[in-house]
Formats: structure tokens, C-alpha cells, sequence
């Protein structure tokens, strides 16, 4: 990651910092942030008075709210097409930071590289984590206690008594251990698993415990009970959940996915449940949205979700104090805080 100052294809000073220097006359050249919310709804921005922006709201409509040319910080709309949350940015020439609402980048980064240098991109890191790993324990918990059985089995008026899985004295591995993989080991604290592993791209040790090495994947995975995905998607996890990969989960084991849904190989994860090898729960798919018709909705042992791990009522406080907190930073000069990657 660079660390160079920030910059754009045009001058800019924060309104205090000339006001300051030049007198009550000078005119100061406004720069436009957009955003997803009003900016009347997120406490804590930055007064256009003292900083010189313009608040420009957009979320994806078919007309923009102002000339993108004088969009220095790009909020990309939540949940939106990449179609779509893609189409101003070649237009933003002097655009300074983009900022995503979702804790990968993968939706704007193919179009990231077209932009001019200095330009930083910044996850939501902070955002989701709460509500991420929740939806995971949940899936989890579902997936081990037989809870869609339950529901057909109301729907049936049938009763599906029985001893099911517990949590309890599993083996679990999570494989990214991140913000939200940190998260979700939190979270697995109180539910007396037998062992809970890490995983990172590169082995080091937290204030938690040890983190394992991507590479030591093939002899942690017949280990685990449960294997929880939370790693980014990148070029080198697109693809990481393969046939290889599967073959060597053990018997009755259950993958959890709340990563992105390239991360696994549809076809190889079709084969193991189709024979009954392994379970899954699934936050994420690929394809996504999963179409009509696609033999992942009926496959035994697959349960789903629509993509809803950050889309809960965290979603909104947060994704907002991070807004107002990266623009003070902006305003005031500073960096912002989360780059994952700087424009060269």
C-alpha cells in the first residue's frame, strides 16, 4: 500500500484553510462528495461552510445528481449492479477516494485501474462485521440442528423428533481471518467448541491466539467440523474452495459460506452434497442472485440465504459513522483509513 499524499486532477483547500489565509473575500471552489444517504441524515460530516463540499446524493439512479468531473469522494451505492455503481467513475477525473458500504471491493475494482493515480479505494470495514457473523453462527446453528427440516416439517404438519448435531465440542476452521472472521470467532466463544482455527493468507500470531497459513489448508481441513469462509474475494481465492479442496473436508463436515460466492467452485460443491459427503450453508452463490431452476435450490443438504449477511438494522448506523468519519478526515487533510489500494 502507497502512502503518498492523495491527488486530484484539480487544486483543492478545505473552505477553513483558505478562509484562513486569504480573507473574507476569496472565493472557494466547492467539491462534490457523493453519497448514498442524504446528508442531512448522517451526523457528523463535515459543514459545507468549514470544509467547501457539496453533498450530492445518488444511489444508482439513471440521472446523476451534478457533474461527476468534480467528484472527489465516491460513495458507491449499496447493493447496487456493478453495471451500475461502476458507470460514473470514468467520468471522475478528479476524484480522490472511493469508498465502498461492503467489506470487499471486488464490485468496482476491475474499473478502479482507469482512474488517474493517487486515487484510493477504502472498504467498510467496521460495518458489517456485526451482522456478518451473526447470520454465520446462525447458519451454522440451522444447518446443524436441522432447523429447515423443522420448518417443511410445520409446513407438512409433520414432527421430525430426533438427536441432531450440536455445535458444541465441533472443530472449527475459519478460513480468513480478518475483520469479520475476528468477528465470527468472537462470537463462537461462548458455544464450547472442542477447537476453533484461523486462517489468514500468512500465518501470525494476535492477541487471540495463532493464525494458520493459507498453505497449511490440506492438512487442517480433515480436521474440521465446520469450515466457515470469510476471506475477500481475489485472484487467488476466486476458485479456493475446488474439488481439492472438498475432497478433503471430512466426511459429514459443513461449509459455511459469507465470503462471495466465487470463492467456491459451484460444480465441485454440487458433486459432494448431490452424494451426500458434506452439508452447506450459503450466504452467497455463484451465480448470483441464484437463478430459476439452478440445481444448488434443491440440492440435499444446502440451505441458502439471499446475500443478506451486512443487510441488517446494523447496516445503517454504522456504514454512516464511517461516512462522517472518513470526510473529517478528508477535510481536515488526512488519509483516509481503510485503503486497500492505491491508484498508481
Amino acid at each position: 500500500m502507497r502512502s503518498t499524499p492523495l491527488r486530484t486532477a484539480r487544486p483543492w483547500t478545505p473552505a477553513s484553510a483558505a478562509a484562513s489565509t486569504a480573507g473574507p473575500s476569496l472565493v472557494v471552489m466547492t467539491t462534490d462528495i457523493w453519497l448514498p444517504f442524504p446528508a442531512d441524515e448522517i451526523p457528523g460530516l463535515p459543514s459545507p461552510a468549514d470544509s467547501g463540499f457539496t453533498y450530492r446524493l445518488w444511489d444508482g439512479e439513471p440521472e446523476y445528481p451534478a457533474d461527476p468531473e468534480d467528484c472527489v469522494f465516491y460513495t458507491v451505492p449499496y447493493l447496487e449492479r456493478v453495471e451500475t455503481v461502476i458507470r460514473p467513475l470514468s467520468r471522475m477525473r478528479s476524484l480522490r477516494v472511493v469508498q465502498t458500504l461492503s467489506a470487499g471491493t471486488d464490485s468496482v475494482e476491475a474499473a478502479i485501474g482507469g482512474l488517474h493515480s493517487g486515487v484510493r479505494l477504502c472498504n467498510a470495514r467496521g460495518v458489517h462485521e456485526a451482522s456478518t457473523a451473526e447470520l454465520a453462527i446462525a447458519l451454522v446453528l440451522a444447518s446443524l440442528r436441522g432447523l429447515p427440516r423443522f420448518v417443511r416439517g410445520q409446513d407438512a404438519e409433520e414432527w421430525h423428533a430426533g438427536f441432531y448435531p450440536a455445535l458444541a465440542d465441533k472443530s472449527v476452521l475459519i478460513v480468513g481471518y480478518g475483520a469479520i472472521g475476528g468477528a465470527i470467532a468472537e462470537r463462537l466463544a461462548p458455544f464450547e467448541c472442542a477447537r476453533v482455527v484461523r486462517v489468514a493468507r500468512s500465518a501470525r500470531t494476535t492477541a487471540h491466539g495463532e493464525v494458520r497459513a493459507l498453505s497449511e489448508m490440506p492438512s487442517l481441513l480433515p480436521e474440521a467440523d465446520i469450515v466457515i469462509l470469510s476471506t475477500p474475494l481475489t485472484d487467488g481465492t476466486r476458485g479456493l474452495v475446488d474439488a481439492g479442496f472438498l475432497a478433503r473436508m471430512k466426511d459429514g463436515a459443513l461449509l459455511v459460506n459469507v465470503a462471495r460466492g466465487a470463492v467456491v467452485d459451484t460444480a465441485a460443491l454440487l458433486a459432494e452434497v448431490n452424494r451426500g459427503r458434506i452439508t452447506a450453508a450459503l450466504d452467497v452463490t455463484d451465480p448470483e442472485p441464484l437463478p430459476s431452476g439452478h440445481p444448488l435450490w434443491h440440492a440435499p443438504g444446502v440451505l441458502i440465504s439471499p446475500h443478506v449477511g451486512g443487510s441488517t438494522s446494523a447496516f445503517l448506523p454504522r456504514a454512516k459513522r464511517l461516512l462522517a468519519a472518513q470526510l473529517q478526515r478528508l477535510a481536515a487533510g488526512d488519509s483516509p483509513d481503510h485503503v486497500v489500494l492505491t491508484t498508481e
